[in-house]
């Protein structure tokens, strides 16, 4: 028996110390939270306004379009909840946005993995030419993401009459007696929307991908010579890819966030909406419900899916990316 009180009071003595050990360390933490936010007070002053636009124009939007997600609102009456009835409309009754996913996705599996590819073959072959060459390279690549109406090119050269660029070649060449239809044909509409796309997402690409191989130490490729490294695929693996994670990671974001955004393309080129839904796209299924036809719950649900999709998605590229090199 008293063994059995010896044993409780030691026991208790021990939770004790442990409980005064967990508060003392977070008394020791909130104190080095508050001498360093008094010593950097500064700098938080500075991203102080930077923060509350950001609460202001994302937070705040993506929260309400969450929650507005489970509503009935027309803009003209208070919302009303209905639950998931918006999701199960989308997926069981809407055979236009499953249309549109199959779309997108389709563009983003093309555009995504091959605009990226493309862009970094290219930054990592132009890096190595000389300083002037190397800058009038990448006004070329980056000169359709300055210009913002450059997809109108794209609507000249597939013009549906003898004066578009790709009918006039072909009736030259012999390989057509007739114009074709390219963009009120839904057997032309995706393809020549995948090509605009892929062309349109490569300059910011590949902008970010040269200035990563810039900012790589060129002492490490000298001293991974010295260790064993003799060929350019193992400076590829072992040293640049690695250097490179934090910006590949960005252009993967960029790459996904374009591909599965793929919505002002189609319009410009396919109209709105495109014959037989052919150039549809979940951008264009949101823009159709919020902008024209004004049920802001129902898309507000779409902009979540879309929402959701892009941070899956970025995820996971995430991962594949952190174990390059490895």
């Amino acid at each position: 028996m008293a063994e059995t009180t010896v044993t409780k009071k030691r026991f208790s003595l021990r939770r004790f110390f442990e409980e005064q050990d967990r508060k003392f360390d977070l008394w020791s933490r909130k104190k080095a939270w508050r001498r360093k936010f008094y010593l950097n007070k500064s700098l938080y002053l500075m991203m102080l306004p930077y923060i509350l636009l950001f609460i202001t124009f994302t937070v705040v939007p993506v929260v309400m379009s969450f929650l507005l997600g489970f509503t009935y609102f027309n803009m003209l009456e208070a919302p009303s909840w209905v639950g998931w009835q918006n999701y199960l409309d989308l997926f069981l009754n809407d055979p236009i946005f499953i249309t549109a996913v199959k779309n997108t996705l389709i563009i983003a599996v093309i555009t995504g993995p091959l605009g990226y590819i493309i862009a970094f073959v290219f930054a990592w072959l132009i890096n190595e030419l000389p300083q002037k060459l190397r800058s009038i390279i990448t006004l070329v690549f980056y000169a359709p993401s300055l210009v913002g109406g450059a997809v109108t090119i794209w609507a000249l050269i597939f013009a549906s009459d003898y004066y578009g660029f790709a009918n006039a070649y072909l009736i030259r060449w012999g390989l057509i007696n007739e114009p074709i239809t390219w963009l009120q044909d839904a057997n032309y509409i995706l393809p020549i929307v995948i090509v605009v796309q892929l062309w349109m997402s490569l300059g910011v690409n590949f902008l970010s991908l040269i200035a990563g191989l810039k900012g790589i130490d060129k002492s490490q490729y000298e001293a991974a010579a010295v260790d064993g490294i003799r060929n350019r695929w193992q400076e590829l693996w072992y040293i640049t890819l690695p250097n490179m994670k934090n910006i590949l990671v960005f252009a993967a974001v960029i790459q996904i966030s374009g591909a599965l955004g793929v919505g002002a393309v189609t319009t410009a080129l396919a109209g709105f909406p495109s014959v037989q839904y052919a150039g549809h796209t979940i951008v264009n299924h949101l823009q159709d419900y919020g902008s024209i036809r004004y049920e802001m719950g129902y898309a507000s649900a779409i902009a979540t899916i879309l929402f959701v999709s892009g941070i899956l998605l970025k995820n996971v590229i995430n991962k594949v990316i952190r174990k390059v090199g490895s």
